[in-house]
């Protein structure tokens, strides 16, 4: 049977693609190599801008109600400086796992109208015989291979979309090399209702409070070297980044690992266009920046919102949309994608970091701001408003 639209992964990208086109009238269809709930490495947060994005689509009272509410950033350097912001009155962010947050999506996704098949592994895409159209994919499922069908394809699959590799539209960035090594700890001092941002000369911590006592530690460092980063003993590096760093170190002192470390990398994916006539990408298949701002979810679930409205222009007129979304994703994240490429290359430099630090213990203001843009508050107050 072919269906309108086929999302491939259940990913928050995925789940807000699939319920705007369910509550646009659309057949769609989601598919994910997973069984949800299932766990997944992230910050575990979302921004102001992003529960804004949330509240607009009327899905955000679920997800408040499990979550911590995130007051404000904290930022620390080398050097002991430190700045803690908190964003406007009224404004807040959100703290929760993505084994909650992706199960409350896909269930939205689902109520809207999508229908939801887990456990299916895509395999490849579908292309007429003159290689001008994608009508599908390929995939793994109960242990046979089918073909599934769809007028338009959306790719939400991850960093590593099979699909957006397979076409040749993404692939690795050849630097920087980072990693990321994360795990979830209790008993951790100090803890207070700020998302937390650790800068330092070979990379940073993030540090997250989730409900429960529970708290998010993400370590990311740079390997330039593939075969030396698949051999790092990850449990170290998570252990020395909080126990053996001058500003965390005593707040870890009675901290309790919870969680076995998991890592990602490398980071970086460069995507040279989203889509092919009949398929669209969205979220990290569509390109991965390293978002060290954490707007992370918010690229995401917009990125989701914009590749579903690529997809009801494509079906409706019969028109590739790939280069319309590409135009859409220049105006809608460029500044951000611009702020996030500059603070990577700080992170990349020891001195830059040095002189950052420096600079920020006596002048606060650049720091606050930044904690207001990476926030996308401005994005939330207007949605109040």
């Amino acid at each position: 049977m072919t269906t309108d639209v086929l999302v491939v992964g259940a990913g928050p990208a995925g789940s807000i693609a699939a319920l705007v086109l369910a509550r646009a009238g659309v057949r769609v269809r989601i598919v994910d190599r997973a069984r949800f709930p299932r766990d997944k490495l992230c910050g575990d947060t979302l921004n102001p801008g992003t529960l804004s994005i949330l509240d607009r689509l009327g899905i955000a009272a679920p997800i408040r109600q499990r979550a911590l509410p995130i007051s404000g950033m904290t930022i620390s350097g080398p050097g002991g400086a430190l700045v803690s912001a908190d964003y406007p009155a009224g404004v807040r962010g959100a703290a929760l796992t993505r084994r909650v947050l992706d199960k409350l999506l896909v269930d939205a996704a689902i109520a809207a109208g999508a229908t939801f098949e887990s456990g299916v592994i895509v395999r490849a895409p579908l292309i007429t015989t003159d290689t001008s159209r994608v009508i599908g994919v390929r995939v793994a499922a109960s242990g046979d291979d089918h073909n599934f069908h769809a007028r338009v394809v959306i790719a939400a699959d991850g960093r590593h979309s099979k699909l957006a590799f397979g076409m040749g539209l993404a692939s690795y960035a050849p630097a920087p090399k980072r990693w990321a090594f994360g795990a979830y700890f209790t008993d951790v001092e100090a803890v207070s209702a700020h998302g937390e941002m650790h800068v330092r000369p070979d990379g940073y911590i993030g540090i997250a409070p989730l409900p429960g006592d529970v708290v998010n530690v993400c370590v990311v460092r740079e390997l330039k070297n593939v075969f030396r980063a698949q051999r790092v003993n990850a449990d170290a590096i998570v252990h020395l980044a909080v126990r053996g760093d001058p500003l965390l170190a005593s707040r870890f002192v009675r901290a309790r690992q919870i969680s076995e470390v998991t890592a990602l990398g490398p980071l970086a994916v460069d995507c040279k266009s989203v889509g092919y006539p009949g398929l669209l990408l969205a979220g990290d298949a569509a390109g991965f920046i390293d978002p060290m701002t954490g707007d992370g979810m918010r690229f995401a679930m917009r990125g989701g919102e914009l590749a579903a409205e690529a997809a009801l222009r494509e079906l409706s007129t019969g028109v590739a949309a790939c280069s319309s979304l590409q135009a859409d994703r220049a105006r809608e994240f460029g500044t951000k994608w611009r702020m996030n490429r500059g603070l990577r290359a700080l992170v990349a430099s020891p001195r830059a970091v040095h002189v950052a630090s420096q600079v920020a213990r006596g002048w606060k203001a650049p720091v606050r701001m930044l904690v207001r843009l990476a926030g996308d508050v401005n994005l939330a107050q207007h949605a109040a408003s």
